[in-house]
């Protein structure tokens, strides 16, 4: 069974995300307010765009310009990704290889939700 299970079966369709043009202080309060480490970035019509991370705040969080440096300017760009039917082992493989604590699940290049560790974890011993 556990083979079988693909991304749909276990993402999180409601999925915090921001906007590229908003501010890194308002995306740092987001992910502080909704206990994330990073979000989805989107455009007006729901395409994914980028990611923004705690780690990519830290990187310019000392230079001064908090409230005036825009997400576009620090997410991540190149975004793993996976479709909706993807097999939950080949996410959960990636998810570990590169210590990410989320996945954005993209169809048609819109988001559609998000797969974490702990849901992950929690399919896959029977938690529910």
């Amino acid at each position: 069974m556990l083979k079988s299970l693909q991304a749909k079966d276990v993402m999180l369709k409601e999925t915090i995300t921001i906007g590229p043009n908003v501010s890194l202080r308002k995306a740092v309060k987001q992910l502080v307010e909704n206990k994330v480490s990073s979000m989805p970035v989107v455009d007006d019509t729901g395409k994914l765009i980028g990611i923004i991370s705690c780690e990519n705040v830290l990187n310019v969080a000392f230079d001064g310009y908090i409230n005036t440096t825009k997400v576009e300017t620090v997410m991540t760009k190149n975004v793993v990704y996976f479709e909706p039917d993807t097999n939950l082992e080949e996410i959960a493989l990636v998810i570990s290889k590169k210590h990410f604590h989320r996945i954005p699940i993209v169809k048609d290049g819109k988001l559609v939700g998000t797969v974490t560790r702990r849901a992950i974890v929690k399919k896959i011993f029977d938690l529910e």
